[in-house]
């Protein structure tokens, strides 16, 4: 298992980033290799992607989820293994920390040199400046799931 931490300060309050977060199929809008989230129920979601050149499909269950503070994941079928959790600080009243944590599982030989390089490190990193881009300038969340589960 490989392990990936990244982390990013936005420029909008707590509530509003992690309201963003819960809205999995606006993924596609800002993490690059997502081409599409079906969101099953409040637990499950279907994943598309395509990463250098290679489609996965798998799904996912959230398996923690506490209103502004986090949401943790593992895959449940698929290609791809691997559990993560996505934090929330506020930094003050109108500026968040976001921070992710993933623990994955390379599969093939190209996934396996990628990992070596620091491929999905950069990635993340990317993903979550893309997240703060697409938040700041919407200027609210695009809806959000309050529950805890």
């Amino acid at each position: 298992m490989s392990k990936v931490q990244e982390s990013i300060d936005v420029d909008v309050p707590i509530s509003m980033a992690y309201n963003q977060w819960t809205q999995f199929e606006t993924f596609p809008q800002f993490m690059d290799g997502v081409e599409e989230i079906t969101q099953i129920d409040d637990r499950h979601n279907h994943w598309k992607t395509k990463i250098a050149g290679v489609k996965r499909e798998f799904d996912t269950e959230i398996v923690d989820q506490v209103p502004d503070d986090h949401v943790a994941w593992r895959t449940t079928s698929g290609d791809v293994k691997q559990t993560g959790m996505v934090r929330f600080e506020p930094i003050d009243a109108s500026h968040t920390r976001v921070m992710m944590e993933m623990d994955f599982q390379p599969g093939g030989m190209a996934e396996k040199a990628a990992d070596m390089v620091g491929m999905l490190d950069r990635q993340v990193k990317g993903d979550l400046k893309r997240f703060k881009h697409f938040i700041e300038e919407r200027g609210t969340e695009s809806g959000g799931y309050r529950g805890r589960l």
